[in-house]
């Protein structure tokens, strides 16, 4: 049953929507936390440290942080892999090109795929930056991301980077949230009006919000 879900197209979007709505979940709280940077050191690093003692005593340390890695690492597998074999059914189901290019597709649209592969090699290097360290700019301080992140920042390779993927995320939500929504049969003629509005305002504040970050750096108000 499982199986023949997941090899038919619906089945497929529906794994995109309901993966894609976890991983938005994740991203407005994530934005919400990041923005504890403009409290100072000492109240993002407690942010950090908190998130590791979540669940305690009933979790181990770091278990909660780690279940949500693991549902994360799940669903953006999941999102990936329908997403890849969804366009190879579209290109096998139309082998040459059309004649007219659709001009109701929006820019959006056009760029899900690219969008999609650029934040797939941010998350990456997003995490090799400032979770394991590896490739950290200024000598990774475990226990101190405020540091870390200033750190990154605080160079122009890194503000470039995060600065393009925010907005490709900002793309990819406009447009992904409202698919989402049909998908799962939320969308109708009279709420699509209302959620594409929610769909733009989703866009605009998390880019906003994530993009805050390396602006405060740049401009000296986080420092």
């Amino acid at each position: 049953m499982t199986r023949t879900v997941w090899d038919s197209s619906v089945g497929k979007k529906t794994v995109m929507a309901v993966s894609g709505l976890i991983m938005l979940m994740y991203l407005v709280v994530h934005m919400l936390g990041n923005l504890k940077i403009f409290f100072g050191s000492g109240e993002f690093n407690h942010y950090a440290h908190w998130l590791r003692t979540l669940g305690e005593p009933f979790l181990h340390y770091e278990w909660a942080l780690w279940i949500i890695r693991v549902v994360l690492v799940v669903a953006v597998v999941a999102h990936a892999t329908a997403a890849y074999q969804l366009s190879r059914r579209d290109i096998r189901a139309r082998p040459s090109k059309y004649v007219h290019k659709k001009a109701r597709a929006s820019y959006a649209t056009r760029t899900m795929r690219w969008g999609g592969i650029i934040l797939g090699l941010f998350i990456v290097w997003h995490i090799l930056d400032l979770t394991t360290g590896t490739v950290h700019p200024d000598g990774f301080q475990s226990g101190h991301p405020y540091q870390n992140v200033i750190d990154t920042f605080s160079t122009w390779y890194g503000d470039t980077i995060y600065i393009v993927a925010m907005l490709a995320l900002g793309l990819h939500i406009r447009h992904g949230f409202w698919s989402a929504a049909q998908t799962l049969g939320a969308g109708s003629r009279s709420r699509d009006r209302a959620l594409k509005t929610i769909a733009n305002a989703l866009a605009l504040v998390l880019t906003a919000g994530f993009l805050s970050v390396p602006v405060g750096v740049m401009t000296g108000l986080v420092s």
